[in-house]
């Protein structure tokens, strides 16, 4: 028997059988568009947190007061465990001196962080504020201005403000040259940043001056030669874990400290956005092994399907081996039939993923704690992949039915009555 002829044969008892044949590819329907919804929305998720850890730069280093230790993992970022912290700000311009001698540091920028109140057009809020160091600021920031200029040395009243912060914080508004009160002192708008998406806000809603004008505003307690942070810059990002080691060491010998007595934290941005990845990813393998699992009753819907058409089929097996179809046709008579409800579901589901995929923007769902809504995207391999794994399915589930048929004894079959 030719494989057409096979193929046809197949197609015809589908139609056959028309409703049990709908009911059993619904299975495979809800267990495909499950799979390509999840795996498109862990896809979405995972270039939402690439996006939004971009801006730090592969090349950035972070030193911040207290040491983060954890036991048990490999890295300093996994604090789940024997946490040991201190708030305290210890950051000095002796770290800062030794830091800038390290060689592979291109930029060393000594931040003052903090929280201040804004008056702006008779309205008011608190607003975080970073101030800088305005000789390198602007060859460190990877945001970019929306309008305006970067500040500049002699800088004393001058700020330069969020794009969240000028265009959604208030009823007009923020403008270049607009006067606006932080922490009871007059300053002048000179430049707004581009819209960055950072990870809690990031760039978007803060405003930036001059460190030493950040000492003043700012409700924290900031000494004039201290920093509640340093971002480094490094001459080479494939250098940053040799320099990052480097730096730690450098700080040790001179703050007199040891691995277990360390009071500070440096961290690779590229380290961050290493681990955020796998995170997504993982949640992502998770939530596709659960989608899994309806796929997998699908599967058991094809198989009792197929031995429910084996019963019923059992004489037409009989004369088909007494006319000399031999066990291989049979075995892929019915092979090719389990197929064709993996390849039809498979199709169904895949259209409907995409429109839950598609749908996910619009519905307003929250990206899991990096801000910015949720997205799914989806991919020619996503497509690929659950039509071809729901057809292996439906073929897989086949295999026993279809043996069980073949074996048979072309006298029995012919007598079986039903």
């Amino acid at each position: 028997m030719r494989l057409l002829d096979i193929f046809l044969l197949s197609l015809s008892h589908v139609r056959k059988s028309r409703m049990r044949s709908w009911l059993t590819i619904v299975g495979v329907i809800i267990g495909v568009a499950s799979v390509v919804a999840i795996i498109s929305i862990g896809q979405g998720m995972k270039e939402n947190v690439q996006q939004r850890l971009g801006g730090f730069g592969a090349d950035i280093i972070t030193v911040i007061p207290g040491y983060f230790r954890a036991t048990g993992v490999h890295s300093e970022m996994h604090t789940d465990r024997s946490v040991s912290t201190s708030s305290s700000i210890n950051l000095t311009d002796k770290d800062y001196r030794v830091i800038k001698q390290v060689p592979g540091v291109m930029y060393v920028n000594g931040l003052v962080s903090g929280k201040a109140d804004l008056k702006y057009d008779n309205e008011k809020t608190v607003v975080s504020v970073t101030g800088v160091d305005t000789s390198v600021w602007r060859q460190m920031d990877n945001t970019g201005l929306d309008d305006g200029r970067y500040l500049q040395s002699g800088d004393s009243n001058s700020i330069v403000v969020g794009y969240n912060l000028a265009y959604g914080a208030f009823l007009q508004p923020i403008t270049l040259n607009r006067p606006i009160t932080i922490g009871g002192k007059n300053f002048r708008v000179v430049g707004i940043l581009k819209q960055s998406g950072g990870l809690g806000g990031g760039s978007d809603t803060g405003i930036y001056m001059p460190a030493e004008i950040a000492r003043e505003v700012i409700t924290e307690k900031v000494a004039s030669n201290q920093f509640t942070s340093m971002v480094i810059k490094a001459t080479d990002a494939s250098l940053v874990e040799y320099l990052k080691a480097d730096i730690e060491q450098k700080l040790m010998s001179s703050r007199q400290v040891n691995p277990r007595t360390k009071d500070f934290t440096v961290i690779a941005s590229a380290l961050i956005r290493e681990q955020m990845s796998g995170v997504t990813q993982t949640l992502s393998l998770f939530l596709s092994a659960i989608a899994a699992v309806s796929l997998l009753v699908g599967a058991i819907g094809i198989a009792n399907t197929m031995f429910m058409s084996v019963m019923e089929r059992t004489r037409q097996i009989g004369l088909l081996k007494a006319i000399g179809t031999s066990e291989r046709e049979i075995m892929k008579l019915f092979l090719i039939e389990s197929g064709i409800f993996g390849l039809v579901g498979g199709i169904i589901g895949v259209i409907f993923g995409a429109a839950i995929s598609l749908l996910i923007p619009y519905l307003g769902i929250q990206a899991l704690g990096f801000g910015g809504d949720m997205r799914a995207t989806i991919t020619a391999g996503t497509i690929l992949f659950a039509i071809g794994f729901s057809v292996v399915i439906g073929i897989l589930s086949g295999i026993i039915p279809a043996r069980h048929a073949a074996k048979m004894r072309p006298v029995d079959a012919i007598r079986y009555d039903q």
